[in-house]
């Protein structure tokens, strides 16, 4: 594994870096406060570049690769996780016709997301599944030429402002095998942004309950065939979770140099906060923490550009997604800590850092579902310490 930063990493980082400085870090607090969607972020991202980081050449993407769009999500969720989230959201809502799409597909669906000409959402938790896929009830009857489905999908981000969606449902009832997936254009009759979630964090980007109400889908734009849809769901769920951890990597680090540079000012006990070894040794783990949280994302961004995604390499990915999005809350409580009530204050990015790191432990797998994949295989001796 080559660990050190290609050409192409640097200038997307640096590129990213620019958008976070110039666009996000100005409006986060106030993103969080009124959660309107931030059209000022994706069109600068769009400008950037930074949309299709992993999505083909050929159709408007960068091609660059995971590790790429992780770099990209490190820099901006430093000032706001929203805005990690809206990088990774080109590649969430269209790796599935990337891996198992027809040339046609990638064409046709992919293209308009890596340009930033659409906005994208991927649709598979239900109000009574979410962890549990094979509980999915969402169906699909096939009816002629078209399919026919009935769903209503729940905490899906990016849902209220997609113009298209990938959406999961069985095309027999009850048969967890029969899991398929499609392609559907929002303003497609039948479909409704039912309601706008009220989150705790994450607020920059809207999740909300989407509802199918018999949405007709010709039957070209079904991916992937009638069987493959949870191959398809848990391909694309792996190759994303370790940027779900890039952005707990990012949200670590910026409230790591926030703490510090308070730490720095704030004067007690004769001297500044960073002369006291209880808040050096607090800096000291949190760093500890981010660097091996690091080294864990920048693994499974690898692996995932090296083709190991599937059911035999997906433990690696949930060690990093696990380690990182844990670490990224354990660090953001510690650097409240250091700035102690002021931490606790909205004056302060903290408390923002705080509740958007909550969410992580949760989306792309909660970390109990990371952890029966990784028990698996220990047990499966896919993992082996022998």
């Amino acid at each position: 594994m080559e660990f050190a930063p290609s050409e192409a990493h640097t200038l997307i980082r640096d590129s990213a870096k620019r958008v976070a400085r110039e666009v996000i870090a100005p409006r986060a607090a106030e993103v969080d406060r009124t959660a309107q969607y931030p059209e000022d972020y994706f069109q600068a991202l769009r400008q950037a570049d930074l949309l299709g980081i992993t999505l083909p050449r050929e159709v408007g993407g960068a091609d660059a690769g995971t590790l790429a769009m992780g770099v990209a999500i490190e820099e901006v969720a430093k000032v706001d996780c929203s805005a990690g989230l809206m990088v990774m959201l080109g590649a969430l809502s269209t790796h599935t016709i990337k891996f198992f799409g027809t040339p046609d597909q990638v064409e046709r669906f992919v293209g308009p997301v890596a340009r930033g000409e659409k906005k994208a959402a991927f649709c598979l938790t239900e109000p009574d599944a979410g962890s549990d896929v094979a509980g999915l009830q969402a169906r699909a009857e096939r009816d002629g030429d078209e399919w026919v489905i009935t769903a209503q999908k729940q905490y899906i981000s990016g849902g209220p402002v997609a113009d298209q969606v990938i959406v999961f449902a069985k095309t027999e009832p009850g048969n967890p095998r029969s899991l398929a997936a499609f392609v559907v254009d929002t303003t497609s009759p039948g479909f409704e942004v039912t309601s706008v979630d009220r989150k705790m964090g994450v607020r920059g980007l809207p999740t909300g309950v989407l509802t199918f109400d018999r949405v007709r889908v010709p039957h070209d734009q079904m991916v992937g065939g009638e069987a493959g849809g949870m191959k398809m769901a848990l391909a694309t769920l792996n190759s994303l979770r370790p940027c779900v951890g890039a952005r707990g990597v990012g949200l670590a680090m910026g409230a790591t140099e926030y703490a510090l540079n308070y730490a720095r000012e704030r004067r007690a006990f004769g001297g500044t906060l960073t002369d006291l070894q209880a808040i050096q040794f607090k800096l000291a783990n949190m760093a500890i923490e981010i660097e091996a949280a690091k080294l864990l994302v920048y693994q499974g961004c690898w692996l995932v550009d090296e083709g190991k995604y599937g059911p035999s390499d997906g433990h690696m990915l949930s060690v990093a997604k696990a380690f990182a999005t844990e670490m990224a809350n354990r660090v953001a409580s510690e650097a409240i800590q250091i700035l102690g009530g002021q931490g606790y204050m909205e004056d302060h990015p903290l408390e923002r850092h705080y509740r958007d790191a909550r969410q992580l432990m949760i989306v792309e797998g909660t970390s109990e579902i990371q952890r029966t994949i990784i028990a698996k295989a220990l047990i499966d001796r896919n993992l082996s310490y022998a």
